[in-house]
């Protein structure tokens, strides 16, 4: 995830700093799509990561078909929310010559949400049952193909149509199609499972079951979606002050992916094991391991805080040759570092938290942190304050770290009385 996010921005950003732009608006407000359908998926991971301790594979095929089935249906909503957004997309003042860029980049990012559903609608079945192997596979072959359409289509190369902006969104597009069958044609066809697949052919579509599913994948879908919205709103205020600083959000945004991607990678394992041992009702062992999770994300938090302050100048030149958007992004190191510890601290026990299936305390945590106290922290440090983008990378750090100390206080509270 980290190589093809670095690899779409800096191939765009080489393209031209309005395609970067326009790429930067586009991702972010799609970012909210992305983790509400991402997040919706999750829901499957406690509960069939609890199956599979205690060896009841027919009836996590049973919830595999109903949890893929919902997650189609909750990926149409999506679809049909982020139309009407594309429908209203000129009213939120961004630059005007950016618009002819915008829409049709726009549109096939839109194609690609339902695809994207199904895979990860398998992946989290893959992850719970400890086979994280197979879509991590999946997931780097089509990531070599996104790369790859991007370098043909972005720029012409290789006899086809130079596309610009709009030749990363059909390689996008391909990439999440390839995602999804793949994992269908692993899940359907090999042997070792078997088992589960015969649970997902005998199994009928069942309300009770959809509504377990339900239960904690709306908490999820919305507490990621809050938060996620959180940074697309600061992306919509970045384009306030213009294609430059627009541009040189999604470039550090990009950048401290770096951490952002590793840090839920460790914290998405530590939710499927601390499944796994709420599936025996051992509490000792959740704590067990949550804090020996959080010890390696500390470690990797110092690491990218490192990498940023040592190697930012060169990762930003990656991006982008435009003097302006280099200088800008410079002063962003320091506000970027400030904020990794909280992220990392905030990811480890909202997962840990996800791992108990006490998902609901999620959903109000995410609305204070990132909405009654995070937006109004973006505008007043950015406009009020005048600390431009500097002050929206800044606030970032206030609805984390309130967000890390919330969601550390219901997992010791979660443990202690399950």
């Amino acid at each position: 995830m980290i190589i093809v996010g670095f690899a779409d921005t800096i191939m765009v950003g080489r393209y031209s700093t309005e395609a970067l732009a326009s790429a930067s608006f586009v991702n972010n407000v799609f970012n909210i799509a992305n983790l509400a359908c991402m997040g919706f998926t999750y829901g499957l991971t406690p509960l069939i990561g609890a199956l599979f301790t205690q060896k009841r594979n027919d009836t996590i095929g049973a919830l595999v078909k109903n949890g893929l089935v919902l997650n189609i249906l909750f990926s149409l909503m999506v679809c049909v929310i982020m139309s009407i957004v594309y429908f209203n997309v000129h009213r939120m003042g961004q630059p005007q010559e950016l618009f002819p860029l915008i829409r049709p980049y726009f549109l096939l990012y839109l194609a690609s949400l339902v695809p994207m559903s199904v895979f990860n609608a398998f992946a989290q079945w893959a992850y719970a049952i400890n086979r994280s192997k197979m879509p991590m596979w999946i997931i780097l072959f089509s990531n070599v193909a996104n790369i790859v359409g991007n370098y043909v289509l972005i720029y012409g190369h290789w006899g086809c149509p130079e596309l610009g902006l709009n030749g990363a969104g059909i390689s996008t597009l391909a990439s999440r199609i390839i995602s999804a069958a793949g994992i269908m044609l692993a899940f359907f066809t090999f042997g070792q499972y078997r088992d589960y697949r015969k649970g997902f052919a005998n199994s009928r579509l069942s309300a009770q079951n959809m509504r377990h599913i339900s239960s904690t994948s709306w908490p999820i879908a919305l507490q990621m979606t809050l938060e996620t919205g959180a940074f697309s709103a600061a992306a919509i205020m970045a384009g306030w002050l213009g294609k430059v600083p627009l541009a040189s959000f999604q470039v550090m945004l990009i950048v401290g992916t770096l951490g952002f991607c590793v840090y839920y990678s460790l914290a998405a394992s530590v939710s499927v094991l601390v499944s796994n041992a709420a599936g025996l009702n051992d509490n000792r062992a959740i704590r067990r391991i949550s804090w020996a999770g959080y010890h390696i994300l500390l470690a990797l938090a110092t690491c990218s805080s490192l990498i940023f302050i040592f190697g930012g100048e060169t990762l930003i030149h990656a991006f982008t040759d435009d003097p302006a958007v280099i200088a800008l992004s410079l002063t962003l190191i320091t506000p970027l570092v400030l904020y990794q510890f909280g992220d990392a601290t905030q990811i480890n026990f909202s997962n840990a938290l996800r791992g108990t299936s006490n998902v609901m305390p999620m959903l109000w945590i995410a609305f204070v942190s990132y909405v009654v106290v995070g937006l109004p922290a973006t505008y007043t440090l950015a406009f009020i304050a005048d600390l431009g983008l500097y002050g929206i990378f800044l606030s970032f750090s206030v609805s984390l770290f309130l967000a890390a100390g919330l969601f550390i206080y219901h997992f010791l509270k979660t443990t202690r009385t399950k």
